[in-house]
């Protein structure tokens, strides 16, 4: 399942990046393995995907050594196939340190004060950080992210990260709305202004990159494609349903 889960993955993909006129390997698919056993990532890394997605660091900090290790002892030394760890969920201050040593991207920087604790650690670690700036696009409470609005604000914001010197800022990301029909115009507006936000950036920053738009899951991929992801981050699509909890068993009555 998983082989056929990831080669439709894949159609969807080029399919998308083909009527946008764009070339597929230009994006990047994250397989976004949040719940799923150390044995998932090790079949999916035997099928080809090299990027993987986590979003909670408890659950990163058992699976992401235990996944290098295997691969280490199993690939021949002259064949690296290293896996590229994103960050795609929120990062609390207080997990910074083991952010920066177990994730080769973070994809969730949502405020300079977080980003300076980022790049302090990645200084006492000896390494420059990729990263890209979340951005709530959508303006959802529920959802973490700089504000767009008012623009010279989040310019600002941008400016004191790219002081930073043990940072990379590389792009932005964003998580469009939840909606209940795949055509549904909300998350193309949503991928539409964080490209815009992009552009600004660009021509206001013109010495960062800022290649790398982060959008688009397993139900909103194809929009994303259309507004020029360069990264999409897909979970259930690949994986299948995640596993919900088991609820507590019900004490007897005494």
């Amino acid at each position: 399942m998983l082989e056929e889960n990831l080669r439709l993955v894949q159609q969807r993909i080029a399919s998308a990046a083909e009527r946008a006129g764009r070339d597929p390997r230009e994006i990047t698919l994250v397989a976004v393995s949040k719940t799923f056993p150390a044995d998932a990532i090790l079949a999916a890394h035997a099928l080809g995907v090299r990027h993987f997605g986590e979003n909670r660091l408890e659950e990163a900090a058992s699976k992401i050594p235990l996944v290098n290790q295997q691969l280490q002892t199993s690939q021949p030394s002259n064949h690296p196939t290293a896996i590229t760890w994103h960050l795609v969920g929120h990062l609390q201050s207080r997990k910074v340190k083991d952010a920066a040593a177990l994730f080769d991207l973070v994809h969730s920087v949502d405020s300079v004060a977080l980003a300076r604790r980022l790049d302090s650690r990645a200084a006492a670690l000896g390494k420059t950080m990729p990263i890209l700036l979340q951005v709530n696009v959508s303006g959802e409470a529920s959802k973490y992210g700089f504000a767009p609005e008012p623009r010279e604000e989040f310019f600002d914001a941008a400016r004191e990260i790219l002081a930073l010197s043990h940072l990379d800022a590389q792009g932005l990301m964003t998580i469009a709305p939840i909606v209940a029909q795949p055509d549904d115009a909300r998350p193309r507006s949503a991928f539409h202004a964080l490209r815009a936000l992009r552009d600004e950036l660009c021509a206001r920053f013109p010495d960062c990159a800022w290649r790398h738009l982060s959008m688009g899951m397993t139900d909103d991929l194809e929009a994303a494609i259309a507004e020029g992801a360069t990264i999409v981050r897909i979970g259930r699509a690949i994986f299948g349903e995640r596993p919900r909890p088991t609820p507590p068993t019900p004490s007897p009555l005494s």
